[in-house]
C-alpha cells in the first residue's frame, strides 16, 4: 500500500511517502509561519523525486494535534482535499499516537509510553499509552504532574527532542500502514482537530461574553 502522510501540527512540518512500511522519501522543514505556502509544493516535490503519480496513492495519513491551531487545520484541510479529489481514504490520528505507536513502540511494544510537548502558559500537552490504548487521552498537565508521569513511565518522549532526530510524517505513515493492515481505517476516519485548549482568540471571546 502506498501512503502519503502529512504533519503540520508542530514547528517542523513534514511529509512522507511510504510503501508497505518501507520509506520512499520524506521532507521536513520549518513551518511555523508558512505552512500554507510550503505544504503542497513539498508534496509535489516529494512525489516527483520518488517518481510517483498522485493517482497511485492509496491512502492519505495525517496528524490532527495537539499542536499549532493553524497548523492542524492546514494539514487536515489539505489532506482531505487531496483525498477527496482522488477518491482515497484518510487515516487521521493524534500527533502523539503517530510518535508513540508509529516509531517508539517498535522498540517498546508493551511498555507505557508518555508523549509530551510544551503548550505554553506553564503547561504541557500529554498523552499516556499503555500498549496501544490511551490510558490518558491528550490533555493539559502542569509541570509537577508531568514530572510525576515521567517518573512513572517506561518511556517518556519529549516532542521537542523527537523533532531533532525523528520525522513525524514517517511515524504517521507507518502507524497508518499498521491500522490499514488490521482493517481499522473506519476507526481513524474522524478528522476533528485535537486542540485540547481553546485558541487565544477564542479564550478572549469567551471572556468577553462572560464579562
Amino acid at each position: 500500500m502506498l501512503i502519503l502522510s502529512i504533519d503540520t501540527s508542530l514547528p517542523i512540518m513534514s511529509v512522507a511517502l511510504v510503501r508497505d512500511a518501507v520509506l520512499l522519501g520524506a521532507v521536513a522543514l520549518e513551518g511555523k509561519g508558512s505552512r500554507n505556502e510550503k505544504l503542497l509544493p513539498s508534496v509535489d516535490w516529494l512525489l516527483t523525486e520518488c517518481g510517483v503519480d498522485r493517482r497511485d496513492i492509496e491512502l492519505f495519513a495525517v496528524t490532527r494535534g495537539p499542536g499549532s491551531f493553524t497548523g492542524v487545520r492546514i494539514g487536515l484541510a489539505t489532506t482531505q482535499g487531496l483525498a477527496l479529489a482522488l477518491g482515497r481514504p484518510v487515516c487521521a490520528m493524534s500527533t502523539h499516537e503517530a510518535i508513540a505507536l508509529g516509531e517508539a513502540s517498535l522498540d517498546h511494544p508493551l511498555d507505557r509510553i508518555l508523549v509530551y510537548d510544551d503548550a505554553g502558559r506553564g503547561e504541557h500537552y500529554v498523552t499516556l499509552f499503555e500498549g496501544e490504548s490511551e490510558a490518558i487521552a491528550p490533555r493539559l498537565a502542569r509541570a509537577e504532574e508531568l514530572d510525576t508521569l515521567v517518573h512513572e513511565t517506561a518511556l517518556a518522549i519529549s516532542i521537542a527532542d523527537f523533532l531533532q532526530h525523528g520525522n513525524v510524517a514517517i511515524a504517521c505513515a507507518r502507524r497508518a500502514h499498521i491500522i490499514a493492515e488490521r482493517g481499522m481505517l473506519a476507526a481513524y476516519a474522524d478528522v476533528t482537530p485535537i486542540y485540547v485548549r481553546l485558541a487565544e482568540a477564542e479564550v478572549k471571546l469567551q471572556q468577553k461574553a462572560n464579562g
